[in-house]
């Protein structure tokens, strides 16, 4: 039997005649398009990889024509796609002490670790992506305990999620995208923090004008240049921003324009072509 590979591609924002005129460079087998995805067909011989289709879609990141992307590789000699994208959909380890996983995979957690129970569905945010886990980490080291956050571009709310278990006392989850709203009130309810942590719809301006300790931002370049002035301002004094969703090539860009808005660039990770940045409010 001819085997066949599935390259499911999540879109943000969702632009699947553009990128799938991009992806036809390759040689391809089809293209399907979903409400929220893109299912790209391959014989598996073709020898078009994960890495070869990353290559594409990172040059419309790179001209903020992209915000973001997940990329999941199914072998469809098995036709039932939902087990197998069940099957590929793995448990992550983000660092020693917090795990993302899927409800429907078993994992023992060792002592003191912190499980975030994660079905992304079509939303951003499930550990695959490098910003994520770097956001994960950073907020890991910054979070302190009965810190008040916001979390804007939440996508899945792994990370107000993680913030609650992490001893956050309020998360205010807010996303644009109707889907990620619905997906946020799930895996917050699947996590048992809806306590603690709002998951709302809107954008920054629908916040109420208040204040956090810690403001988290993991969206692409040119809005998170656009929107500065306005997160800077709802940062406490003392306080901490942290932002992702930066190429390594933009961080001079990302540290110039906030260090000129009120804050101080504290600490910079990275992993692979991206980065973590954090910084203080004097």
């Amino acid at each position: 039997m001819k085997k066949f590979n599935d390259f499911r591609i999540k879109l943000i924002p969702f632009l699947p005649d553009l990128i799938g005129g991009a992806l036809w460079t390759l040689p391809l087998k089809g293209i399907e398009e979903h409400e929220e995805y893109i299912d790209v067909y391959t014989d598996e011989g073709s020898g078009v990889t994960k890495d070869k289709i990353k290559k594409i879609l990172d040059e419309f990141v790179k001209r903020n024509i992209l915000e973001r992307y997940e990329i999941y590789v199914f072998d469809l000699d098995d036709r039932n796609w939902n087990a197998e994208w069940e099957k590929n959909v793995g448990v992550i380890e983000v660092s020693e002490r917090i795990v993302i996983k899927p409800s429907f995979k078993d994992y023992s957690a060792e002592e003191g670790q912190i499980i975030l129970e994660i079905d992304p569905k079509m939303s951003f945010g499930t550990g695959e992506h490098e910003t994520t886990r770097l956001m994960l980490r950073l907020l890991e080291k910054y979070l302190l305990p009965g810190a008040e956050v916001l979390d804007l571009g939440s996508g899945t709310a792994v990370l107000s999620i993680c913030a609650a278990k992490l001893g956050a006392k309020k998360v205010l989850a807010v996303d644009n995208n109707e889907w990620c709203y619905v997906n946020g009130l799930e895996n917050t309810k699947r996590n048992n923090v809806t306590d603690k942590v709002e998951v709302k719809l809107g954008e920054l301006k629908d916040v109420e004008n208040k204040v956090f300790d810690l403001v988290l931002a993991n969206i692409n370049k040119n809005v998170l240049l656009e929107i500065r002035k306005d997160l800077v301002d709802r940062v406490s004094k003392g306080g901490f921003l942290i932002l992702s969703g930066i190429l390594k090539e933009d961080k001079n860009d990302i540290i110039d324009a906030y260090s000129k808005s009120g804050v101080l660039n504290k600490e910079i990770i990275s992993e692979n072509e991206w980065i973590g940045a954090v910084f203080k409010k004097a």
